[in-house]
């Protein structure tokens, strides 16, 4: 006991004494101060006292798929700081491999009485996942946000960058470029987001059946996306739209592994604008991401849940803007 009281009011910047009285519920102590004691309570992962028990947290659960990709460092600073703003406490939980789950982190973050959770690249993007750890947030009338595209069946508010935007400006530039043949890097089968991409392409290329194999999936890595544009590059496409940034670096590496010159031979577009895509060899053409709006406005959908404002269903589009720097140019011969 007198450990958590100690780390508790180190936490909350607070006496000990102020912390026991918290937790045993007397006066003498403002709202304030109040919350902030529950608030380090429920991050230090300590239990509630039971008559406590009932009462929500100021706390905010953002949920990430890994923290190698920069882009969603980025969004993590951008979410944490506006809630903070705001008045609510984020809790980070970044997946890794062989690590905690998505599952399990809901179910943490459900014990420790979030008021909402934020999720980013999460399985609600893989059709042929599970949703089951999902449904239990919706049971529990837990106000939530999903950042880019997910399964339509969830329910959940969604703020997303436009797919199919993302992809008519990448294909408007390589056409511009006289590239003819171009082909495509995407996510898995079941992600959404891919599949939207692709969608787009179909729209704006006018593809047929033919066209199947100027397409190629990968996991999100470095080394999928080599083996992915080895089979495009060999096939003679020119120009490659890769569904983000870190595909498009291992799509340069492919190429330069064919004895490809980048851009010269193969001109290559990513999807993201992360951090570091200046200092690339080339510097990355890619389709910048606004991640900077999108943070706020799922923090600004979540805050609007858990004040009981409504919540809205729509999917909120936020238009990307193309970014061209040094892995495009004119096609071979042009």
């Amino acid at each position: 006991m007198t450990k958590r009281l100690t780390e508790v009011a180190k936490k909350a910047g607070v006496s000990e004494a102020t912390v026991s009285r918290v937790l045993n519920g007397r006066d003498g102590v403002s709202e304030a101060t109040r919350t902030a004691v529950l608030t380090a309570l429920d991050v230090l992962g300590y239990e509630r006292p039971t008559k406590l028990r009932g009462e929500r947290a100021r706390l905010v659960g953002l949920v990430l798929p890994e923290l190698q990709n920069p882009i969603f460092p980025a969004l993590a600073e951008v979410v944490t700081g506006t809630l903070a703003q705001r008045g609510y406490t984020p809790a980070l939980c970044a997946r890794t491999i062989g690590g905690v789950s998505e599952m399990d982190y809901v179910e943490m973050l459900l014990d420790h009485q979030v008021s909402g959770v934020i999720f980013a690249g999460g399985s609600y993007a893989l059709a042929d996942a599970r949703h089951d750890h999902y449904r239990r947030l919706t049971d529990r009338g837990l106000p939530v946000v999903l950042v880019n595209a997910g399964v339509d069946e969830l329910g959940f508010p969604r703020v997303s960058t436009d797919d199919a935007v993302a992809v008519e400006q990448a294909y408007g530039h390589l056409r511009s470029l006289g590239h003819e043949r171009i082909g495509m890097v995407l996510g898995p089968e079941g992600h959404v987001p891919s599949r939207r991409k692709l969608n787009a392409m179909i729209q704006a290329a006018g593809w047929g059946d033919d066209d199947a194999e100027c397409v190629e999936r990968s996991s999100f890595s470095m080394e999928g996306a080599r083996v992915a544009a080895t089979k495009l590059v060999e096939r003679g496409v020119t120009g490659i739209i890769c569904a983000s940034d870190v595909l498009a670096l291992g799509t340069i590496r492919a190429a330069r592994r064919l004895g490809r010159s980048v851009p010269t031979d193969v001109s290559v577009v990513g999807f993201d604008d992360s951090a570091f895509m200046t200092c690339t060899d080339p510097p990355l053409t890619t389709v910048r991401q606004p991640i900077e709006t999108m943070g706020q406005a799922a923090v600004d959908l979540l805050v609007t849940q858990i004040e009981g404002a409504g919540v809205l269903h729509d999917e909120l589009l936020f238009e990307p803007e193309l970014v061209v720097r040094g892995s495009t140019a004119p096609a071979p011969g042009r």
